[in-house]
């Protein structure tokens, strides 16, 4: 059984596989999630580039975009046999590229067909396939559509339904915008628990401090955090002092940094880009004195041609000095 109290949101461009093995090392219990890959991309791209993943990522979750059953099982046998613990199918993401290739959001106008989908997926692995989906779209947002909604694709089997507390608009917002201007409905996700006490929900939408998890997480089964899970790291490790019990201590933000470094290293021999990895750490130290000129120098640094270890050396140098009061 996989511990869904907290969990990294997919969130495309951004939770990749570098970023997940970084927020590995700060956090060792929260349930990762991947980017959105779509069937086509696995089914006629190059499968093993994204389903790859480090061990160290578990518990870690494939999140498939898509809305044809056969295809979608044959995805989910793939990441099953890659490792992955867990298979999500994307029935929340609001982007016109995602509408007009039938999948993300637009699904939830079709329930028949995610359970359908859901059905073949379960049929085709023994992993947990799992609902990411918003509380509604459009015009078509009321209560009672949610509930057969979720009632529908409960009956095919899916008993984990991570719901993103903001209705989304197919027509007239951008993403970011879907992510911003329909307002957070956490009252919904609470009631949904309630009616469904026997279905797994987790709660996500807007979730950026504690006291915003201490007031939700007692009418759910678990939370995901997104955005600030990417631009202020750290705070997972807030959650992990607070909720888990460990007899280690959390690691400070320079010990995973040392920790980092052999990655990159390992990575760079591989001919991966420094900046493709540093772009993801550059929140590290929000909120601390020196943030600003660790974003700075990594941003201006890690792209040049041949940028290696030593530009995150000398970013921690001109960190140590400037918080000694030495820099000019």
């Amino acid at each position: 059984m996989l511990d869904r109290r907290f969990s990294i949101a997919p969130m495309m461009d951004w939770t990749d596989r570098h970023d997940r093995y970084f927020l590995r090392l700060i956090s060792p219990h929260i349930l990762l999630y991947t980017e959105m890959v779509t069937t086509g991309a696995l089914i006629y791209g190059d499968s093993q580039r994204f389903l790859e993943f480090n061990p160290s990522e578990h518990p870690v979750a494939l999140q498939l975009g898509g809305s044809d059953p056969a295809a979608l099982a044959l995805c989910a046998k793939m990441g099953q046999d890659k490792g992955y613990d867990e298979i999500n199918l994307n029935v929340g993401c609001p982007s016109d590229r995602v509408k007009a290739g039938r999948f993300g959001a637009c699904l939830m106008l079709e329930p028949s067909l995610v359970a359908d989908c859901v059905v073949a997926m379960k049929a085709a692995v023994h992993i947990p396939v799992t609902i990411k989906c918003r509380i509604g779209i459009d015009h078509q947002d009321s209560y009672e559509q949610l509930v057969n909604f979720i009632s529908t694709i409960h009956a095919a089997g899916c008993n984990v339904f991570i719901v993103h507390a903001r209705k989304a608009w197919l027509n007239g917002l951008s993403p970011k915008q879907n992510r911003e201007i329909p307002p957070l409905r956490y009252d919904v996700v609470h009631q949904i628990k309630k009616d469904f006490p026997d279905v797994s929900i987790i709660l996500n939408g807007g979730l950026k401090t504690m006291e915003q998890i201490d007031q939700n997480l007692p009418f759910v089964d678990g939370v995901m955090i997104g955005r600030e899970a990417y631009t202020n790291p750290y705070f997972l490790a807030e959650i992990e002092k607070k909720y888990y019990s460990t007899t280690e201590d959390v690691a400070t933000r320079y010990a995973v940094i040392e920790q980092f470094i052999p990655y990159l290293q390992a990575q760079l021999i591989q001919n991966v880009k420094l900046s493709s990895m540093t772009r993801h750490i550059l929140g590290l130290f929000q909120g601390q004195f020196g943030a600003k000129l660790w974003r700075r120098y990594l941003s201006e640094n890690a792209h040049k041609s041949g940028a290696g270890i030593e530009v995150m050396q000398a970013a921690l140098n001109y960190l140590d000095q400037e918080k000694a009061g030495l820099s000019g």
